[in-house]
């Protein structure tokens, strides 16, 4: 946290609403994130990003100065996103880390497109089966690149814990990429014409 975010964070605690409104500034996007790849939903992410900062904002007196502010409000999201998926009971989420771009002249083929198309598809369908907590670590380390003490402080765990959650998600995704990847690409085969 650079020092003008100190500074929104030392005035917001004192009350100062402008500076929590810089603060919801600076963080939005990492939120709203976090938010999106586990629910899957923009108009919930939208929604659980705005009831993170509300929760962030009535708790700002127990904020602990010592912990990074980042962490502590990632934790606030990925929790309420937890409880949103118990309440649904529907494992979900849309991993966005793969984003829309321009292909320049120079760049891959459409073979090398279709093969990282069919990797994006299995990466989702594979996190769409970890449990909201292994799913949340998993998000935490991997596309916020937080550590597993953060993500321990975060998700309430210890640190051993998060290792053995992650571990074992690894673990399973590697295992469900491969099977995934197999039935894509036999589906695929099956629509390409035969040569004889």
């Amino acid at each position: 946290m650079n020092t003008e975010e100190q500074d929104w964070l030392s005035q917001a605690r004192k009350g100062d609403d402008e500076a929590f409104a810089c603060l919801v500034e600076r963080f939005q996007n990492p939120v709203y994130h976090l938010c999106y790849r586990m629910l899957d939903n923009a108009t919930e992410a939208e929604d659980a990003a705005q009831e993170t900062f509300w929760r962030a904002y009535q708790a700002l007196s127990r904020y602990d100065p010592a912990r990074p502010f980042a962490t502590w409000l990632l934790s606030i999201a990925a929790h309420y996103c937890i409880d949103q998926q118990r309440r649904r009971k529907l494992p979900t989420v849309e991993i966005d880390a793969f984003e829309e771009f321009e292909t320049p002249d120079y760049g891959p083929g459409p073979e090398t497109l279709m093969a990282q198309s069919d990797q994006h598809q299995a990466i989702r369908l594979v996190l769409d089966e970890l449990n909201p907590t292994d799913r949340a670590a998993i998000i935490m380390r991997y596309w916020h690149e937080m550590s597993e003490e953060e993500i321990s402080v975060a998700l309430n765990l210890t640190v051993s814990a998060v290792k053995s959650r992650l571990h074992r998600a690894r673990k399973l995704l590697a295992e469900k990429m491969a099977d995934t990847l197999a039935d894509v690409q036999e589906e695929e085969n099956e629509y390409e014409p035969s040569t004889v």
